[in-house]
This record gives C-alpha cells, structure tokens and sequence, in this order.
C-alpha cells in the first residue's frame, strides 16, 4: 500500500484477512495485488485499489454504508470495522450465490455487517436509504442517479465510471464530483 492510504484504512484491512473471503483455489494468491476471480464473472478486487477507494470514501464510526457489488464479502467487512462501534454497513449482491457465499464469508470473520441480494429493478437499497456513504465496486457508464438518491445530506459516493474513479459529494442538494486517476472493474449490472 501507498503512503497517501489513511491509516485507518491500512488498520482495517490487515485486520481483516482477504484470504477468507477467496474461493480455496485463490488463496495462493491472496496476498497478491491483483483482482482474483470469485466466480460469476465477478472478482475481489486488488488490494491497492480497494485502499484507494476506501481511503476516498473516508467512512468514519457511526456512519450507515452501502456497499454495492459485495462480492465476497471482503469490502464489507472492511467497512464494517471502519464505521464501528456504531455504524451500520449493508451489502447488495446481484449473483445469489455470490450473497451466501458473502454472508457465510461475513459470519466467519465476525463482521458485523450484513449482504442483501439485490432486488430485480433496483440498483443499491433505496428501501433502506440513506446512507452516508456509497461503495461502488462495478463500473458504471455514468454515475447511476438511482445511487445519489440514496445519499444523506453531506454523504459521498466512490465509483468507477468510465474506467475513471469518482468521487461524488452531496451537499445542500447540490452534487460535486471529481475523478481519481484510472481503473478498470467489472460492469455495473442491475437484476432483471
């Protein structure tokens, strides 16, 4: 990791072992920064671009997150530790298997957080808005307004969009964004 990753970040992610939230034929390689694949054409992302995000997103104790594209689970417990003792982190996962798979993988690193399969014509929890952050862990072609609606006031969204990180604020209903650098993540895909 880079020296510009906020220290909390480091923390919680030494804390948490990505190696339990890989299939058994990936754990070889968790160590390794680089994206490694977690079936269904999904994957954990790499290390140092999980870092990057995280230290962007600046999730603080108390706050209620969404982390949409879950995965594994490993981003999740991520924040989890991130917005404890009092926050709330709340995954959505589009692959069913993908969500047992998560939660299992949540329940065996005692993360207090929890997955939901994402609900077919919805992107992210609107049922369960808002959030004070926003994860995004799939590229999206532009930023999803369906995602900003579900923003608190002075709450702030990390998303690939256009193979370019992005990070959107919203303040007195007014939306800034600025890009970080260059990524590349799977699609951002809503359930049909």
């Amino acid at each position: 990791m880079t020296d510009d990753v906020d220290p909390r970040v480091r923390e919680a992610m030494t804390a948490v072992d990505r190696r339990t939230f890989l299939p058994p034929d990936q754990h070889r390689f968790a160590d390794a920064d680089q994206p490694l694949a977690i079936g269904h054409g999904a994957t954990c992302s790499q290390p140092s671009t999980v870092a990057r995000m995280l230290t962007l997103l600046d999730a603080r104790p108390g706050h209620r997150v969404l982390d949409v594209g879950s995965g594994s689970g490993w981003t999740t417990a991520i924040l989890a530790r991130l917005v404890a003792p009092d926050g709330e982190v709340l995954g959505v996962e589009l692959e069913p298997p993908l969500v047992e798979a998560g939660r299992a993988n949540l329940a065996a690193a005692r993360a207090s957080a929890r997955i939901e399969p994402a609900v077919p014509g919805e992107l992210g929890l609107p049922g369960d808005a808002p959030f004070d952050r926003v994860l995004v862990s799939a590229e999206a072609r532009r930023l999803p307004r369906a995602l900003v609606d579900q923003l608190a006031d002075g709450g702030r969204m990390v998303i690939p969009v256009r193979g370019e990180l992005v990070v959107a604020d919203l303040a007195g209903g007014e939306l800034t964004t600025r890009a970080f650098g260059s990524y590349r993540f799977v699609p951002l895909r809503e359930r049909t």
